[in-house]
């Protein structure tokens, strides 16, 4: 089978992971008692958006790659509110979380364009 899309040229792909990097590392200084609570939450969420749109990539239709980058979106609000709340609980600081926000916001806008484009040129 033949590849429609290499993920890895995937510029939003690219940002996905960068932001699940930071995301390990904003984590990293989270309490102990968060390892397995807001930390192991935040890392799952934030693995999951570039994941998906990988996955989605080596679908053979375009619905089905539409549908992965649906869920790489769900997850990116996801990550979104975690960190709204890890913000508001005070594990994550101020600078973090706009930070967070500011990729978040790119991502998402990126994944909806990526998703209307493959939608609007099916394969």
């Amino acid at each position: 089978m033949k590849l429609r899309h290499n993920f890895k040229n995937l510029t939003v792909w690219n940002k996905a992971v960068d932001l699940a990097v930071k995301v390990y590392e904003t984590t990293g200084s989270f309490t102990t008692d968060e390892k397995f609570g807001m930390t192991s939450q935040m890392r799952r969420a934030s693995v999951s958006i570039p994941s998906n749109i990988a996955e989605g990539s080596a679908r053979n239709s375009s619905k089905a790659f539409s549908n992965c980058l649906d869920i790489s979106l769900g997850e990116s609000f996801e990550l979104e509110t975690q960190a709204i709340i890890a913000s508001r609980v005070g594990l994550l600081k101020f600078n973090d979380f706009e930070s967070l926000n500011k990729d978040l916001d790119e991502i998402q806008k990126m994944i909806i364009g990526l998703k209307s484009s493959i939608e609007s040129n099916p394969y």
